[in-house]
C-alpha cells in the first residue's frame, strides 16, 4: 500500500482532489510504482508531474512520458482504454505489479536523461556517423538510443529492488521488445542483451551510472 504521505503527494502532482477520483486501474499502476515515484521525487528530486488524462486515444500507451515548461509529465491513459493492460498479456497477476514497477522506472529513466539536459545527447567520446541520414531515420536512432538507456535503468532498480525477480523481468522485457525490428525506435535488443543477469550491473555505482556504462557499450552497436 502506498504510503499516505506519497500518495497525497501522488495525488497533488495529479491535480487530483481525493483517491476517489482515480479509477481503480490507475490506483493500482501507482501502487505498483511507489516506490519508484518517491524515489524520484524524495531522492532524486525530478520535476516530475503526474497527469491522468480523462479519455484515452485509441492509440494511446497506458503509461508515457512527456516534457512541458522544464518538468517531466508521467501520463496516464486507461480510461476509455481497454487495451490498456495489453502489455501485461501473460504475465501472472502476482508478477503483474512487478512489471507496471519496472515500466515507471524506465519512464523515470526518461525523466533522469531530461532533468539532465542530456536528452538526445551522445555522452563524451561519442560523434554522429559522419554519413548523413534521413531526417525520419535520424529521428528514430535518437529515440531508439533513449529508449535504451531507459530499458536499462529499469534492469538496473529490479536488480537493486528484487534481484530475485531479475530473469522475470528480463525475460518479460525482451519479450515487449523482441517484436520491434531492430531499426526500430523501441529496438532495444542491443541493450538489453547486454543485461542478461543482474550481474551486469555494479552495486557500488549509483544505480543511473550502472545503466550508462552498459548504455555506452550498446551505443557502439546501434549504427
Amino acid at each position: 500500500m502506498i504510503k499516505r504521505a506519497l500518495f497525497l503527494l501522488l495525488l497533488t502532482s495529479a491535480g487530483l482532489a481525493s483517491a476517489a477520483q482515480l479509477t481503480d486501474m490507475e490506483t493500482r499502476w501507482l501502487t505498483a510504482g511507489s516506490a519508484v515515484l518517491g524515489y524520484a521525487k524524495q531522492e532524486l528530486k525530478l520535476p516530475i508531474d503526474i497527469t491522468v488524462q480523462p479519455q484515452a486515444r485509441s492509440t494511446d500507451v497506458p503509461l508515457a512520458l512527456g516534457f512541458q515548461d522544464g518538468r517531466c509529465k508521467l501520463v496516464l491513459s486507461m480510461r476509455g482504454n481497454p487495451n490498456a493492460e495489453d502489455v501485461l498479456a501473460g504475465v501472472s497477476a502476482e508478477q503483474q505489479a512487478l512489471m507496471i514497477e519496472a515500466m515507471v522506472a524506465h519512464e523515470i529513466g526518461h525523466c533522469w536523461r531530461y532533468a539532465q539536459g542530456v536528452w538526445h545527447v551522445l555522452p563524451a567520446g561519442f560523434e554522429e556517423s559522419a554519413q548523413p541520414a534521413l531526417e525520419q531515420a535520424q529521428a528514430l536512432r535518437l529515440t531508439r538510443r533513449e529508449e535504451g538507456f531507459a530499458d536499462l535503468v529499469a534492469l538496473a532498480w529490479t536488480q537493486h529492488r528484487h534481484p530475485q525477480q531479475y530473469a522475470a523481468v528480463a525475460a518479460w522485457m525482451r519479450q515487449v521488445r523482441q517484436p520491434a525490428s531492430a531499426a526500430g525506435s523501441h529496438g532495444t535488443l542491443a541493450w538489453l542483451q547486454l543485461a542478461p543477469t543482474g550481474a551486469a550491473f555494479n552495486p557500488a555505482q549509483p544505480l543511473f551510472e550502472q545503466a550508462a556504462k552498459l548504455w555506452r557499450q550498446g551505443l557502439l552497436d546501434d549504427e
